[in-house]
């Protein structure tokens, strides 16, 4: 079974069970008690955790907008946030 395969699993998940799983993977990794086999599987896991994070946040960040108001206060339209 390749990586990309054992992770399809995480397309499914929100950002906030991403992230949650993400960390459980660094504090797998920091005792360091997890074998060296099994250490590359999850650091790989934990970077398309990492992807799928920064997407599901670049997909937020783009649907923040900044309210446009007129002289007078009227909303008037909108307008991205940040503005590249």
């Amino acid at each position: 079974m390749n990586q990309d395969a054992a992770n399809e699993d995480i397309k499914a998940l929100s950002f906030e069970q991403a992230l949650e799983a993400l960390e459980r993977i660094v504090d797998d990794l920091e005792r360091g008690d997890v074998p060296l086999e099994q250490s590359i599987r999850i650091y790989e896991r934990g970077e398309a955790l990492k992807a799928h994070c920064e997407k599901l946040l670049k997909a937020a960040e783009d649907k923040v907008e900044k309210i446009r108001l007129s002289r007078d206060g009227a909303p008037v339209g909108t307008e991205p946030l940040d503005p590249e």
